[in-house]
């Protein structure tokens, strides 16, 4: 007599991969996928680089998943090897590509997390209903205690909010867990027998605000996702790389050594004090603490290299998306002054600037942050700005003729600029997310950039501006043809 599905499952995981990821080839793909009711599949190569740091990621995310209930499996296939058929016919043409299956066939493509905690909270979230059916006190109590945001329905009988409910946790399910309970015992515990309520997560309860939030909304999915979304995070959230989007501006971020899972206690210190402190500017801002290792890259943005102490580091952004620094060490004073000058308008933006050129009266002209408006935005004139790096490849292969452009162009009423986008603040509406990016500037429009997709060559630039320019250039025509000088 075989073994149960959850059996082989498991003696497969063990005795092939200690890592809990199941190793698939053409031979085996289509039985051992059929095997299990939902498996992601990870289609690799083992070259590339994406694919090693998802790597352990994955693995660490299968060994959480291993005794989950139901269960749900994950499995890689090399397409360079033994899986070459298999990732033919799922049409996989880049690495790594993560489809989920179930029961043997493509469910959909998997656009979640690449870290292990956000793989696992998002696979869960595709088996099983969207709302637990909470039967016990004990089932209860269990659903609440967890490390993260619970929202549970108490119904006595089928109304229109326990209908909204469902569907909200339908749309949600991929982010919040839901649960529904309409068992006597559970209603009577929570004194509640039609009703919604949000439960903190354990380890981010505090005794600065509520451990749970009762919904007092409408009957309405759309009140209810956005009485979720205020609430979800609290008044001090835990901001990670897989939740950033939820924390809109203006947002005040404390960073330092965040680690719910090694030091939870040493993490909660910090974040008591300034919980102590955001709840008198809660109608103000939004705030957040963020380990300080997982955002090196926001601590560049403002100019830092590291934290320089094990106090939290405080910087923030205003509806405007202007940066501020708290320079002050940080105490409950310093930085409830530092929100009262925040909130008052008493504070000068941080702003990530080169020095401002001695001479910049060149052909193409240098862009700073702290000078942009008067070489870009108040000039004048028609302007089509480089913004480069100075590492990028393709950024030096671009100079020469960035350089001869400028020349063409230096009797005509067009700027030609570049700004090192890297060692300098981009200003808004200029979006810049590699390297080069161009933009055209017409002199009457410096609020509404277009963005430049043309050839990179001399020519195509100059038939560009002469196009584009807001009158007919004196060397060239529309066209961008030189145009003939009378003798």
């Amino acid at each position: 007599m075989l073994p149960s599905i959850g059996i082989i499952f498991l003696v497969g995981f063990n005795l092939v991969y200690a890592d809990s990821v199941l190793e698939l080839t053409d031979q085996d793909f289509s039985s051992r996928v059929a095997e299990q009711e939902t498996v992601l599949v990870m289609f690799y190569a083992p070259w590339c680089g994406h694919c090693k740091k998802l790597k352990p990621e994955y693995e660490r995310a299968a060994a959480m998943l291993e005794d989950n209930d139901p269960p749900i499996a994950l499995a890689k296939v090399d397409c360079t090897e033994a899986g070459k058929e298999s990732c033919n016919k799922f049409s996989v043409s880049g690495y790594p590509t993560l489809k989920i299956f179930r029961n043997g066939e493509v469910l959909k493509e998997y656009n979640g997390p690449r870290d292990a905690g956000g793989i696992v909270k998002y696979m869960k979230a595709q088996v099983g209903p969207s709302a637990k059916d909470i039967k016990t006190v004990e089932e209860f109590e269990q659903f609440i205690s967890k490390d993260e945001v619970g929202i549970v329905g108490f119904f006595e009988k089928e109304t229109d909010l326990k209908g909204e409910l469902l569907k909200a946790a339908d749309k949600l399910r991929e982010k919040v867990r839901f649960g529904i309970s309409t068992a006597a015992e559970v209603l009577e515990k929570q004194k509640l027998k039609d009703g919604i309520v949000l439960f903190r997560a354990k380890n981010l309860q505090n005794k600065f605000e509520d451990s749970s939030v009762t919904y007092s909304g409408s009957s309405s999915k759309a009140d209810i996702e956005s009485w979720v979304d205020k609430n979800y995070h609290g008044l001090v959230g835990h901001r990670t790389n897989e939740n950033r989007a939820d924390f809109k501006t203006p947002l005040v971020v404390a960073y330092y050594g965040v680690d719910y899972v090694k030091n939870p206690k040493g993490t909660n210190y910090w974040r008591n004090r300034i919980l102590k402190v955001a709840r008198e500017f809660s109608k103000d801002f939004n705030f957040a603490v963020s380990a300080k290792d997982e955002f090196q890259h926001e601590l560049n943005e403002y100019g830092f290299d590291y934290v320089p102490s094990d106090k939290p580091l405080v910087l923030a952004r205003d509806a405007n998306n202007k940066k501020f620094v708290m320079k002050d060490e940080f105490s409950v004073e310093n930085f409830e002054k530092f929100l009262n000058d925040f909130k008052n308008g008493n504070l000068e933006p941080y702003l990530k600037s080169e020095p401002v050129p001695e001479d910049n009266s060149g052909p193409v002209k240098v862009a700073v942050a702290k000078n942009f408006d008067e070489v870009v935005t108040d000039n004048g004139k028609d302007t089509l700005i480089e913004f480069y790096a100075p590492w990028c490849g393709h950024c030096k292969k671009l100079a020469p003729v960035w350089d001869e452009l400028g020349d063409k162009m230096k009797n005509e009423e067009v700027e030609i600029v570049k700004m090192d986008a890297s060692n300098n603040d981009v200003p808004g509406p200029y979006e810049v997310r590699g390297f080069p990016t161009l933009y055209w500037a017409s002199k009457d429009s410096k609020s509404s950039p277009v963005r430049y997709e043309g050839g990179r060559e001399l020519n195509d630039f100059i038939k560009y501006i002469a196009k584009s320019a807001t009158s007919e250039l004196k060397g060239y025509d529309r066209k961008g043809n030189p145009k003939k000088t009378e003798l």
